[in-house]
């Protein structure tokens, strides 16, 4: 049995769905090949699905991020407050705009931002705290919009990981003033090459995303530039394709679920060998992937290896640590929790094609390595 990290027959299933887009696309008289009648149909399906006064697709995730924090008016002098653990843009957003990102430490158990240890970073400067769910846990988002609100900053959540998911009632992306998904392969809603959303219930600031998004074109009329914009427009193809597959993105969604809720039962009792999986709840948790703390996290790559397994390390240094933002890092700067995540934290399949059998001789083979010690 091989069972690679991530499944090779993403979209195999809608090949023929797939090739059949792209010739109705391609030949369409009218040749609009971004941002047409299928983008905004897509927009239009996403804003309704969590409730948002507004959706706009972009180019990326990463872009998505960008074009929030433009449209919040973060430029130089400006802090955002961006957890110490999880991904490049969290940090590079802010200060390809010229802000400073602020690091936060992470919650060493669920590896999301610690809430307290946001409220100490807020100084005048602050100027919007950017959240991020991390692998199978939402950011703790009912505290962090108390500390928002309370200090007058904006909050802006990355749920890149998380679509999908809610966190008492509310989906993810709709706890802040503006939330963001990433539809790069592998995630939860993903899709044959590069998208992301913005999602928000303030309409101005839509508004202001959607123009940034086509070089700050005006809406109405073409090659009327207010602003000063970007290049972070959706594909039709791509569009008309995630339309086709959203009705059946509840059903992958709870095909994850229940594999990580099995895995859960049956590592609960690991932790006192070395091996911790996520809290065990339903609420607030994003299947994109599941990720263990491990002790020995070497060890239980090699031994998963050789059962034919594939695990994965994402994040192998905090992001305070590595060379792009250590300039940005404070002399009294400390982030044991991010540390220790990125020293234990390793991911394991949760893909919906798994079987149960194949799930089974996962979470065998991990129970194993753990009852060795």
């Amino acid at each position: 049995m091989t069972l690679p990290f991530f499944p090779e027959d993403l979209f195999d299933a809608d090949r023929d769905v797939l090739l059949d887009i792209v010739e109705r696309v391609g030949c369409a008289p009218e040749q609009k090949f971004i941002l047409g009648e299928r983008t905004a149909e897509f927009e239009a399906a996403i804003r309704d699905s969590v409730g948002a006064a507004d959706a706009i697709a972009c180019g990326s995730g990463t872009s998505a991020l960008t074009l929030v924090l433009r449209a919040m008016d973060v430029g130089v002098g400006d802090e955002v407050i961006v957890p110490a653990f999880g991904c490049a843009p969290l940090a590079s957003a802010p200060a390809l705009l010229g802000a400073t990102p602020v690091f936060a430490d992470v919650d060493p158990r669920t590896m999301v931002v610690d809430t307290a240890a946001v409220a100490r970073l807020i100084t005048p400067r602050t100027k919007v705290i950017m959240p991020a769910h991390m692998f199978s846990v939402m950011a703790d988002m009912p505290a962090l919009r108390r500390i928002a609100t309370s200090a007058g900053v904006r909050l802006l959540e990355d749920s890149a990981v998380a679509q999908g998911g809610s966190l008492a009632g509310t989906p993810a992306g709709m706890w802040g003033d503006a939330g963001v998904y990433s539809f790069v392969q592998v995630k939860t809603f993903g899709m044959p090459g590069e998208g992301g959303m913005v999602v928000t219930g303030d309409l101005d600031l839509g508004a202001t995303v959607r123009m940034l998004r086509n070089h700050g074109q005006d809406g109405e009329n073409r090659f009327l530039y207010h602003q000063v914009g970007y290049n972070s427009r959706f594909d039709e193809i791509m569009a008309a394709f995630q339309l086709h597959r959203l009705p059946t993105f509840p059903e992958r969604l709870a095909r994850r679920a229940r594999i990580g809720e099995y895995y859960t039962g049956r590592f609960g009792d690991l932790a006192g060998c070395g091996v911790e999986p996520p809290p065990a709840t339903r609420d607030g948790r994003c299947y994109y992937v599941y990720s263990l703390l491990v002790e020995r996290r070497e060890e239980l790559r090699d031994h998963l290896a050789t059962r034919g397994i594939g695990s994965h390390v994402y994040y192998r240094d905090a992001l305070p640590r590595q060379p792009a933002f250590t300039s940005y890092v404070r002399p009294d700067g400390a982030w044991p929790g991010a540390d220790l995540a990125a020293r234990r934290s390793l991911a394991i399949p949760i893909y919906p094609q798994l079987t149960d059998q194949q799930v089974e001789h996962i979470a065998d083979a991990v129970c194993e390595f753990a009852k060795e010690l």
